[in-house]
């Protein structure tokens, strides 16, 4: 494996907002463009965690990006969202200078679950960033918020418990195109408070609109919020990379 720190993949009002590559000793490889949790305020590309997936995943032939972006106190809605869609745009136009790669998907845990969501569903961040010569391919949906976000509440002075649906909420755009990449959704059985009733909420959405089923997957996985990210298997191998190379494999 090799490592690329602190690429940086766009400024903002001077601020840079860097990613790092995970890459495999592989000719040709997919890639995963991962944003981390931390409830839009907190939380780093560069934990133990992704650092575990990064090393399962190139094991596999498959690169990671893992990304920052601007967040809370410094960030606003949808400050967030326009800096994972300019992620996924870099690595889309530049992965290449790395070697080849074949597919692109992107997802996230909690925070850049809500991230890789409102990719997914609402394709005006995409349209403000340009050309993608390599598509994505898929997405994986890590215990993200479909509804508008507690801290976009927050934001706009509402009590965070409320559960309200406009269009900084994933599931509000669900419908408003006519096909989606394939996508994983994992929460777990004792999840954040009303995280698996809202995860049910985007599968019964999505077969509302009678979209593909054979394209749309979902793991329930048993303990708390995310608490499967840091866990390893009995060969020490990250259960998140896991997860995101079966639904790759899937794909």
């Amino acid at each position: 494996m090799k490592t690329v720190a602190n690429i940086c993949y766009i400024e903002r009002e001077s601020e840079e907002l860097f990613l790092d590559l995970y890459l495999p000793e592989a000719d040709a490889f997919d890639v995963f463009v991962y944003f981390h949790g931390g409830g839009l305020e907190r939380g780093d590309k560069g934990t133990e965690t992704t650092k575990l997936m990064g090393a399962y995943l190139t094991k596999h032939k498959v690169a990671l990006a893992s990304c920052n972006y601007r967040m809370y106190p410094n960030a606003k809605y949808p400050d967030f969202v326009r800096d994972a869609a300019a992620a996924v745009h870099w690595v889309s136009n530049h992965i290449g200078q790395y070697g080849k790669c074949n597919r692109v998907f992107v997802g996230g845990s909690s925070a850049g679950g809500y991230l890789s969501m409102m990719l997914c569903f609402d394709r005006r961040w995409y349209a403000e960033c340009g050309e993608f010569p390599i598509p994505v391919a898929g997405y994986f949906h890590n215990a993200g918020q479909p509804t508008c976000h507690f801290n976009v509440l927050r934001e706009r002075g509402i009590d965070t418990r409320r559960v309200m649906i406009d269009d900084s909420a994933p599931l509000y755009h669900i419908g408003t195109s006519p096909d989606y990449p394939p996508m994983m959704f994992v929460v777990a059985d004792d999840d954040m408070k009303n995280r698996f009733e809202q995860t049910q909420l985007v599968l019964s959405t999505l077969r509302h609109f009678e979209y593909d089923e054979s394209k749309i997957y979902h793991q329930l996985m048993h303990g708390k919020h995310c608490s499967y990210n840091s866990a390893v298997d009995e060969k020490g191998d990250s259960v998140l990379g896991k997860m995101v190379f079966a639904f790759i494999q899937k794909v």
